[in-house]
């Protein structure tokens, strides 16, 4: 399946990455590259539970984790497989606008922080708050409008823009 930035909503995550797009399903088994990935014979909703419980040891190993859109916007390979175990394809497919824009504040929450920067009005809603002497944020723009935080700066970095 081939996922784009407008069908984020599909993906449950977390996303795991996978090296290859070589993947196949056989009698409820998915492999990539010859190893274990998913055993949708055992019992379990999630990616993690049915791989606890599968007596298969050549496991895939699934290293790194993206919990969030931006994680896919930020990597290099389109090969993921998400929370539920559904393989995908994460193809970029539109060119965004990258500003950096000052960071006026930041509301520490209790599991999360809002970012207000100069020049909009609404905030934005990070897991995290920026580290000390980060003043700028990289902020994705769609059509105009600031859409996704893309990185953290200590200074203002030149406007680009970004594959999505």
């Amino acid at each position: 399946m081939v996922i784009k930035f407008k069908d984020f909503l599909k993906i449950k995550f977390p996303a795991f990455l996978l090296k290859s797009g070589n993947w196949e399903r056989e009698d409820g088994l998915l492999f990539c590259d010859g190893q274990l990935v998913d055993d949708t014979n055992q019992i379990g909703k999630t990616l993690g539970a049915r791989r606890m419980q599968t007596p298969f040891k050549n496991l895939f190993p699934l290293k790194q984790a993206v919990h969030a859109p931006q994680g896919l916007v930020k990597q290099s390979t389109p090969y993921f497989i998400d929370n539920e175990g559904t393989p995908f394809i994460y193809e970029k497919s539109l060119f965004c606008p990258l500003k950096y824009l000052k960071i006026e504040r930041v509301d520490k929450k209790g599991t999360a922080s809002r970012i207000k920067v100069v020049g909009h009005n609404a905030f934005i809603t990070v897991p995290r708050p920026p580290e000390p002497g980060m003043d700028w944020a990289g902020i994705l723009h769609l059509h105009g409008i600031p859409w996704m935080l893309y990185e953290y700066a200590d200074e203002q970095l030149k406007d680009t823009r970004r594959k999505v």
